[in-house]
Order: C-alpha cells, then structure tokens, then sequence
C-alpha cells in the first residue's frame, strides 16, 4: 500500500516556506551514468568493470532514454519523484524492523544530577515532547532553516500519532488527521497504559508533576504482576515478528473486539514511553538497550526490556537511573528530523528547570508556551483526588488505565516464538563503542580538513587495515533543501580513498605522500556530498527508473544495467554509516544492513567523536580499535607536517582553543559535512505547506480511548 498526500496546509509558521521550496531535480540520464561508472570501479576487477561499462552503453542506447522520459512524466504532478518508490521500498519491507530499520538516539544525561531519577526524567520529557507537539499542531513551531535556506517540514507531520500497520500485501502507515491524538501508551514491565495530555480543544490538561504521579501509578500496578503473566501477555513483542507473521497474528488479534478498540489506542497514541526496569551504565549496555532491549532470563522466561517495547511508532525508553534515549519507526522521517525534535526537548527541560531557579529564564517554546499558559489559566481548572479536571470544554478523567488484551491460543504462540526469535536476533547481533576523546570537530578544522569527510576516510581506512580491501559504503546526504526531500546516497568508495588506504598501509609511501593523498581522499567526498546534496546523485536515480520499469514493465526481461553485478555490488551496502550529531546526543546507531555488514553511527563533537559500530558478530571490538589507531596515527603525522620543529603541548592547546573560540557553531554537527546545502533560487518568504497524510478508516480520532482499559487510582504518595 502506497502513502497518498493531500494539499498541505497554508496555515502558520511552521510550514510557512513550504510553497517556496523547489522539487528535487531528476538528474541528466548521462550525468548519472558517469556518476554510477565510477562509484562501481574502485569496487570491482578490470574484467568485471568492463562488463558493467557494457551493460550502462546498451541501457543508454535502448531503454535508458524511454525511462528516463517516462519518470519525468510520472513526476509531474508529484512532489517528488522518488518519494513514492522510497516510501514502498521500507513499506514492502519484510523482515524484522528491530536491528534492521530502526536507529536509535542515546541523550546526554540531565546536568542535575537529582533529575537523573526515572520518574523525573521521564515526566520531564513527556511535557517536553507535548509541548513539541503543540506548537506543530498549531502551527507556532519554528521552521528549520540552514545558512538562510529553508528546509522542508513535512515529516514532522509524520512523527507523531502515527503508526506501521503490517498487512500481508506489505505495511502501512497509520495517518495521524494532522496529529489529532489526544492521549499517549506508557509501557512498564511489557505491559500497557495510556491517559489523555490534551482536551478537546487541543490544550494541556496534565502538569509535569501530574504526569510524573501517573508514571509512579503505572509502576506499582505493573509490579504486581507475576513474571509468567508477564511473558504471556507481552503483545509488543510482536512488533519484532517478520512482518507477515506480525500481519497474520495482528488479524487474530483484532478479531476479538477488546483488542481491536486496545490497537485502535495503541496505534491512535501521539507516541510511546517505554519505562525500562534496568539501569545500564557502560556504553555498549546503554546502546543496546536504546535499540533492541536487553536479554535476560529468569528461569527460562524472558524479562529483559526486549519485551517492553512497540516498534512500530516513535518510542521514548527512560531507564531506572534516567538514561534516556529515543528509538523511532524510520518509514516517514529521517534523522535529521528526529535529532531537531530531539535537540529542542532536551533543551527545554534544562530550560524549565532553570527557570524554577531564575524566573527570568527563557525557554526555545517561550513566546508559544506564554500564550498556551495564559490560555490555560483561564479555561482549566485542578484535578481532583480522583483524577479528574474540570475545564471549559468538558470533563476529563486524566487518570492511566491498563490497556488490556483477550489472548488466544494462537496469539499466544505468537508471542512465545516472537520472543525466541527476537531472542536469536539479540544474541546474533553485537554493539560496541568508541567514545574517542582524544580531539573533534575542533582539531580536524585547524588541520583544513572537512570533519565528516575525514571520519568516512577514517572508516574506509580501518576497514583496509583489518581486511585488506574496500566494500561497498553508504552515507547518506540530506536533500530537505528540497519539497519532501529525504536523502541521497554519498558513496564513500572513490578511486582516491582507495588510493589513500593503500597508501596508509605502505611500509614505501612517505608521510607527504599518505597525507597528500588524503587530502585528495576528502576534496573527492567533499564534492560528492555536494552534488548528492542538490539531488545530483546516481543511487535514487537509477533506483526510480528501476522502479518505473517494474510497474510498465514487469513481464519483460529486466534491462542488463539492473541485473548486472555491478548493480548487485553497490547495493551491497558492507558499511553502512550516518553521521547525525548534536549536543543533546552522547550516541547513535543501528544496525548492519546486510548479514556481513556494519552499521556505524557517529557524532562529531567539538573535542571528541562517538562511534557505534553493530555487526552479526564480526570484529566490531577489533574494528573500533583499529578506527582508535588510526585517527591517533594521523593525528602525530599532521601535527609532525604542521610544526615540523616540534610543538609544545601548551601551544597545541591554545592553538587549539583559539581556533574553538572563532568557530561559530550551528547546533546541528549533521550539516557540518564540509559542504553548502545546494543552492537555488527561493529565498525566505510568506509561504504555506505541510504534506498531511489520508485518513485510513482502521484508525480513527481517539474521542472513545478515554474509557478503554481498568482506570488506576492515584495515591497520595504518587503526587
């Protein structure tokens, strides 16, 4: 099933440049063959190259023409022209989403220690995110631009109050009716809660503190079930299931009609707090937690928070000792979006702390949150012992009720075989980290190199070093300067960085000659990342006219260029890598792509740079020290090239410090990629524009969810 989008909304800031926003380019059918040529070479033999070079003259020669002007006509009337084939290729997806889709954000610890509790924590991010989602409902919510660029907003209108809904023709994404959710689903110990944070008109209903006495209410009931009934019931273990089998016990499930409206509330929820009985410390127990759960067996029955999860929507996971991460369904949004929403969360709940100490302080929602208090002082009245609040627009029980599921023996299997499967996956996958603080962003840009680019030589050396050789690399370069833009595809692998590794590793090359070609090394993925970022790359392109053939010509023989290995090859993705960075992230990841694979996300910071590398058990421990190597290697050998009568370690420092001083930081390290975001001709005006999505009747507003489930009773303790 294909996403639809109706006419965005002209109302508000939010989307205020969306009309002005340009479409994204379909690249010249000979620009990209050149392009995809030598992204293949440096990956293949003479022999097998040659063969590619044969299949792309006869694909220029015969069909190449035909599809391109086909596409160009099916683009017509889109927003954009590969949109709708990306959103198909996640949307026909089929294996397990966890390890395999889905990324996850690890955030920086509270700076008040005190705050660091999982109850506070946790409370704190749920008004945060609510308040978020307020000002996107309302419009009030600033646009993202970059360097005076504006930046596309739709998927923002996709984060919350969405859902991947498996059927056995392939998934689908639940729509939010422009965010209309009412209520948010609390997990505890793998079982279900939920209680409304707006009213009918839209505004708050809940303080932070009420949230948190919700929170400790869900804790104890959820406490006081046995750990069997636990095992048996935990229905969100089912979102890990291959999606057909997901598909098929989805429909058992719904047959019964307590379930059905139990899914409508789960599936209708703006969003899901995962409150996790753990309390990870080191860094591969955080990352593992963030983005599969972590195993643990008590007499044979699973009670890791493996269990305590709903993969198919936006997830925010609070652990015992307030770590706190965000793991998110990745159909409809990139990260880039997800790290914006991220940043602005983490910032207002410092910011909201501090103002209990400083009333003057300001928040990121100040001028928003102003009206929206004024509005609420004089339309909403204090809950009552029973949970109650008498407003304006009606009267609301704001209490949690227990969201409860009528099993089957066939659903219960299902559970049972999801949970070892699931199980399996954990245990056949590995996550370690490097949190290299030895320099950053700071030391790469006093050397005049590009921070991004000098991280995927990093890799693309490390990777050499361990095996001798270079795979197929995947970065991706953002496209929101773009109408619906999501990414492109950077490939790393270039003629230079196989130059570079190769010279790396000679015991002949001088220095000169290793940091020369290095710097050739960067200034190719430099410019490469540029192009990809105004749309002039080879992957989506090629990809779309795949596409177009497939649907006018699936009964006749493929053309060579898409059945020929080299096709096979680059698609092949070894390395897979993302840099998606910001100071409220310590870390990020996901998993491999392919079954031989790495995953490595990455954060540039000023002084340091995180890595986290998964694999199906390869060498990710050795891999990572041999990254570690290397960037300590190269590090003596630029500051040798640069102060080559030796320099002090005070000097280095203040060399160091001055260049920090001068550096103007954007807040967002995913762009600082060495590049400009491409360039056009639309400049910050008055626009309109948001893409909401269409109504599926499956999931309706959630005006009935209120009475679902056995309402909990507040005790004085919780408030």
């Amino acid at each position: 099933m294909t996403i639809r989008f109706t006419d965005e909304p002209t109302d508000g800031q939010t989307f205020q440049y969306q009309n002005q926003l340009p479409k994204l380019p379909i690249p010249e059918l000979e620009d990209t063959a050149r392009r995809y040529l030598a992204a293949i070479k440096p990956l293949q033999s003479a022999e097998e190259h040659q063969a590619t070079i044969q299949s792309v003259q006869e694909f220029m020669a015969n069909e190449g023409p035909l599809l391109q002007e086909k596409l160009k006509t099916y683009a017509t009337d889109k927003s954009s022209y590969i949109e709708e084939f990306w959103y198909d290729s996640y949307l026909h997806y089929t294996d397990p989403v966890v390890l395999n889709l889905n990324p996850f954000f690890l955030l920086e610890d509270d700076p008040t220690p005190l705050r660091n509790d999982q109850v506070i924590r946790a409370s704190s991010l749920i008004y945060s995110t609510l308040t978020f989602v307020h000002a996107l409902k309302t419009r009030h919510l600033e646009p993202d631009v970059f360097r005076g660029i504006p930046l596309c907003m739709s998927q923002f209108s996709r984060l919350f109050a969405t859902a991947r809904v498996p059927t056995e023709n392939g998934c689908y994404i639940a729509p939010n009716n422009e965010i209309s959710g009412r209520h948010i689903v609390v997990m505890s110990h793998s079982q279900f809660y939920h209680f409304e944070v707006f009213d009918e008109s839209g505004d708050f209903v809940l303080t932070e503190k009420e949230i948190a006495a919700n929170l400790r209410a869900i804790l104890r009931d959820s406490a006081q079930t046995p750990v069997a009934d636990i095992a048996k019931n935990a229905v969100g273990i089912l979102t890990t299931e291959n999606r057909r089998n997901w598909a098929k016990l989805r429909t058992q499930l719904k047959s019964d009609p307590v379930n059905r409206e139990s899914l409508k509330v789960v599936d209708g929820a703006l969003f899901i707090v995962c409150l996790d009985h753990v309390q990870p410390t080191s860094s591969e127990e955080l990352s593992n937690n963030m983005l599969c759960g972590t195993y643990n067996l008590d007499q044979g029955l699973q009670v890791g928070t493996c269990t305590n999860r709903w993969y198919d929507k936006l997830q925010i996971i609070v652990c015992q000792n307030g770590s706190a991460g965000i793991n998110f369904e990745h159909t409809g949004v990139d990260g880039h979006t997800v790290l914006r929403y991220v940043s602005d969360i983490y910032t207002d709940t410092i910011l909201r702390f501090a103002k209990t100490i400083n009333s003057q302080t300001q928040s990121i929602f100040h001028n928003y949150r102003q009206r929206r208090e004024s509005h609420s002082t004089n339309t909403a009245a204090p809950r009552d012992r029973a949970g109650s609040t008498g407003s304006a627009t009606g009267y609301f029980d704001h209490n949690p009720r227990k969201i409860e599921w009528n099993m089957t023996e066939e659903v219960e299997l299902g559970v049972r075989f999801a949970e070892t499967r699931l199980s399996d996956l954990i245990l056949q996958n590995e996550v370690k980290v490097l949190e290299f603080n030895d320099y950053g962003k700071n030391f790469i840009t006093d050397m005049k190199m590009s921070p991004d680019a000098f991280v995927q030589m990093a890799i693309q050396a490390a990777y050499y070093g361990l095996y001798g050789k270079s795979e197929s690399t995947y970065e991706p370069a953002m496209t929101k300067t773009f109408l619906h833009g999501r990414t492109e595809a950077i490939r790393s692998v270039t003629a230079e960085s196989t130059e570079f590794v190769k010279n790396f590793y000679s015991s002949t090359a001088s220095a000169y000659e290793k940091l020369n070609s290095l710097r050739q090394a960067l200034k190719t993925h430099t410019n490469i990342t540029r192009e990809c970022s105004k749309g002039q790359g080879q992957d989506r392109h090629l990809y779309a006219l795949e596409c177009v053939w497939d649907r006018l010509y699936k009964n006749e023989k493929k053309p060579q260029i898409f059945t020929d290995g080299g096709w096979k090859t680059l698609n092949n993705t070894v390395i897979s890598t993302s840099n998606c960075g910001n100071p409220a992230l310590r870390l990020f990841g996901f998993g491999p792509v392919v079954s031989n694979g790495f995953g490595i996300g990455y954060i540039i910071k000023e002084d340091r740079i995180s890595f986290v590398a998964s694999s199906k058990h390869r060498q990710t421990e050795r891999f990572l020290q041999t990254l570690k190597k290397f960037l300590n290697d190269i590090k003596t050998m630029l500051l040798k090239e640069k102060y080559p009568g030796g320099v002090s370690q005070r000097q280095r420092i203040l060399a160091l410090e001055e260049q920090a001083y001068q550096l103007q930081n954007d807040g967002y390290s995913y762009f600082d990629n060495g590049y400009e975001p491409a360039t056009s001709d639309h400049t910050l005006s008055d626009g309109a524009g948001s893409p909401t999505t269409t109504l599926d009747s499956d999931i309706s507003t959630m005006r009935t969810s209120r009475k679902i489930g056995k309402r909990l009773v507040l005790r004085e303790s919780d408030e």
